[in-house]
């Protein structure tokens, strides 16, 4: 797969997924709608999945960076709303990290 093109998807999906752009997490995901379908054909066209892979991985990682930005200090509510243990929500709310080590913590 050529990465020139694997760098421009990249840099469409970093730029409506910026945490100082303000826009709602709906606003996001239709924004990405318009993108990410013509990506997936034309990277489908190779028939090489491991890029693929990385590719949605970082995606749905950067979505979910753009929820806990969102969230701010209500994050430990919000994932115990999700589902995830006190321990985990716990952990993951407290952490100095930032919010993409924190959304890599919750695929755990």
């Amino acid at each position: 797969m050529a990465g020139k093109a694997i760098d421009k998807l990249n840099d469409r999906v970093r730029e409506p997924t910026r945490w100082t752009r303000g826009s709602t997490f709906a606003a996001v995901v239709a924004e990405l709608g318009e993108t990410l379908p013509g990506w997936k054909a034309y990277f489908g066209i190779a028939e090489v999945l491991s890029p693929l892979r990385d590719l949605d991985k970082w995606v749905r990682r950067k979505l979910r960076c753009h929820l806990w930005k969102q969230w701010g200090r209500a994050g430990y509510r919000e994932l115990r709303k999700r589902g995830v243990s006190v321990r985990e929500a716990w952990h993951t709310s407290k952490s100095a990290h930032g919010p993409f080590a924190a959304a890599a913590r919750l695929l755990r």
